[in-house]
C-alpha cells in the first residue's frame, strides 16, 4: 500500500475530467488524474481514430481493443436484448471514439436546469464556458463564441459534403425547414452543417486539447490503467480512493475527490462505495453508507433510421470520408419546445461498412428524439470493479417519446421520398426498408417495430442527477457535491438533469471548465 497526499483526485480523464484536472492544476492545486484505461501521448493514438469517419475505427479490432470499454451492455427497450453500449476508455474518454460532433444545446436547456433546482447553471452562467473551451474557425469572433480555446470547431464546406448530406439538406429546405449556418448560435434551428472537433481533417480529443500541453507540469500527475475499486472514508468524509494498478491495490489520499468517470462508471463507483439505492446495494452485500437514487434517471437519444440504397457514384469515395455533415433540429408540433427532434444524414451506415460488397450502396437518414422524457436505470451486477454495470435504457417507455418518434419516422420517410433523394437512390426505398414501410401507416405496428429496433446514439446522461437537495431524484447539489458526503463531487454528464437537446461532448467539457472555477 502507498499513501500520497493530493489537493484533488479526479477520477476519469474524459471530456469533463481532463478539463477539470488541467484547469485545477493551472490554479496551483496538486492534482492526481486517475484513468481506468491507458495513458498515452497524442502521437500514440491509433490513426484510425483520427479519421473524420469513426466507423473506420469501430470496424478495426486493433483500434477498439484498448480504447472501448468491454463488458458494458444495455437493453435499449424492454423488447430488446442486452448488447454492447459503446463507451470510451483511456485518456480522452469518449471524446476519443465519438462522432466528433461539437454541438451546444439551446440555451433554453439551461433555463430548464435552473427550473429543476440547478441554481447557478443558467444560460448566462454556462455560455462563457462554452466560449472558453472552443476555437471556432468560422465564428470565433462572435460574442457568443470563442477563439483560441483548446477545442477546435470546424465545419465541412458544402463542396466536401457526401451525397446523403446534400440530399437531406435539399429535402429539408424543400419541406420548409429554415437554413441555420451556425447551429451553435443562439436561437439557431433548422438545417445546419455539423460543427466537429477536428483540425486539418483529424480528430482532436480532450487528451489532445487539454492533457497533452499540460503534461510535465509540476501540479498534474496522470496515472493510467488504474481502475478505481471504491472510495475511502473517514466518517462521512471522503479522504481518497482505492485503485488497482498492475494487479496491486493502491490507496491515494486527497483533500477532495471528484468523480468524472462518465454516466456509466461514476455511478458504478458510488454504488461500490455504498452510495446508492439501499435495496440494490444490500442485494449485492454492499454496506449502505448513503441511500441515494444513483443510477436512476438514465437518458439517451432514441434513434430510428431509413436506409437509402445509393447509386454507385453517390456512394463512399474513401474510408476517411466524413460519415455525416448535416443535421436538422426541428419542432415536433406547434406546442413543443423548439428543437425537440433531430434529423441527421448518414453517408453510410455501420452495416454497409462492415461488408465490402455493400460499401457503395447504403446510406441513411436518421431521426432521434432530441428532448426525451423516458428514464432508464443503471445497476451493478457485482461489487467487483472489473465487472461492468448493466443498463436498462427503457427508451420510448414514456408515450411522449414514442409518439414523437413515430411521427418523426413518418416525416423522415417523407424526406426520403423527395426528388433530391431519388436522384441518388438505386432501386426501391420500400424494398430496402420492408418492415418499416409495412408498419408505417398503423400506429400500433410502427410502435412495436420501434421498440424492437430503436438504437441509442451513445449520449448517456443523468445517472447522478443534479438538483435541489430536497428533491427525491437528486444525487448531487448545484455545487456537484454528493448529498450527505463531505469532500466528494461528481462532475461529468451523469449530473445533467436530463439529456440536452444536442450531442453531449461539448456540454461535458463545459461542466469541467465551469467547475474548475468553482472548486475552492
Amino acid at each position: 500500500m502507498t499513501e500520497t497526499g493530493w489537493d484533488l483526485i479526479v477520477v476519469g480523464a474524459g471530456s469533463a475530467g481532463a478539463a477539470l484536472a488541467v484547469r485545477s492544476a493551472e490554479k496551483g492545486k496538486r492534482v492526481l488524474l486517475v484513468e481506468a484505461g491507458p495513458d498515452y501521448r497524442s502521437a500514440q493514438m491509433p490513426e484510425a481514430w483520427r479519421s473524420p469517419n469513426p466507423i473506420r475505427a469501430l470496424l478495426d479490432p486493433t483500434a477498439t481493443e484498448h480504447l472501448v470499454w468491454e463488458g458494458v451492455n444495455a437493453a435499449r427497450t424492454e423488447k430488446q436484448e442486452q448488447s454492447v453500449y459503446w463507451r470510451g476508455r483511456g485518456v480522452g474518454g469518449s471524446s476519443s471514439i465519438n462522432g466528433q460532433i461539437a454541438i451546444r444545446p439551446p440555451m433554453a436547456d439551461f433555463d430548464d436546469w435552473v427550473s429543476s433546482g440547478c441554481v447557478g447553471w443558467g444560460p448566462s452562467d454556462v455560455l462563457p464556458y462554452f466560449a472558453k473551451l472552443e476555437d471556432d474557425e468560422e465564428y470565433g469572433e462572435d460574442s457568443y463564441h470563442g477563439r483560441g480555446g483548446p477545442t477546435p470547431i470546424y465545419r465541412t464546406p458544402q463542396e466536401g459534403w457526401g451525397s446523403v448530406d446534400r440530399a437531406l439538406c435539399d429535402a429539408a429546405l424543400a419541406a420548409g425547414h429554415g437554413w441555420a449556418p451556425d447551429v451553435n448560435a443562439p436561437g439557431a434551428f433548422g438545417v445546419s452543417p455539423y460543427p466537429i472537433n477536428s483540425r486539418s481533417g483529424r480528430r482532436v480529443s480532450v487528451n489532445d486539447a487539454y492533457l497533452e500541453g499540460a503534461r510535465g507540469g509540476p501540479d498534474l500527475t496522470i496515472v493510467g490503467d488504474a481502475l478505481v475499486d471504491r472510495l475511502l472514508f473517514s466518517g462521512d468524509r471522503v479522504v481518497g480512493v482505492q485503485i488497482i494498478v498492475g494487479g496491486e491495490m493502491v490507496t491515494e489520499h486527497a483533500d477532495e475527490v471528484v468523480l468524472s468517470a462518465g454516466a456509466v462508471h461514476s455511478p458504478a463507483i458510488l454504488m461500490r462505495s455504498g452510495i446508492g439505492p439501499a435495496s440494490h446495494l444490500r442485494s449485492l452485500d454492499i454496506d449502505v453508507r448513503k441511500d441515494l437514487p444513483v443510477g436512476r434517471g438514465l437518458q439517451d437519444h432514441p434513434m430510428a433510421v431509413v436506409s437509402i440504397p445509393l447509386i454507385e457514384e453517390a456512394g463512399i469515395q474513401s474510408a476517411d470520408a466524413r460519415h455525416t455533415n448535416v443535421c436538422v433540429r426541428y419542432r415536433s408540433s406547434a406546442g413543443a419546445p423548439e428543437g425537440d427532434m433531430m434529423f441527421v444524414s448518414q453517408n453510410q451506415n455501420v452495416v454497409a461498412m462492415a461488408h465490402p460488397d455493400m460499401r457503395s450502396l447504403a446510406g441513411a437518414f436518421g431521426v432521434w428524439v432530441n428532448q426525451t422524457y423516458s428514464r432508464g436505470e443503471l445497476t451493478l451486477t457485482s461489487a467487483d470493479p472489473a465487472v461492468g454495470p448493466q443498463i436498462h435504457s427503457r427508451m420510448l417507455s414514456d408515450e411522449r417519446d414514442l409518439s414523437r418518434l413515430r411521427e418523426g419516422v413518418r416525416a423522415m420517410v417523407d424526406l426520403a421520398r423527395d426528388p433530391a433523394v431519388a436522384a441518388i437512390t438505386h432501386g426501391s426505398l420500400e424494398k430496402e426498408n420492408t418492415a418499416l414501410f409495412a408498419a408505417l401507416d398503423r400506429d400500433s405496428e410502427l410502435d412495436d417495430l420501434l421498440l424492437e429496433t430503436v438504437s441509442d446514439v451513445q449520449h448517456a446522461t443523468s445517472t447522478c442527477r443534479m438538483g435541489a437537495p430536497g428533491d427525491a431524484d437528486t444525487v448531487v447539489d448545484p455545487a456537484c457535491r454528493v448529498l450527505g458526503i463531505d469532500r466528494l463531487r461528481v462532475v461529468d454528464a451523469s449530473i445533467f438533469p436530463s439529456v440536452p437537446r444536442a450531442n453531449t461532448n461539448l456540454t461535458a467539457i463545459m461542466v469541467g471548465e465551469l467547475m474548475a472555477d468553482r472548486l475552492h
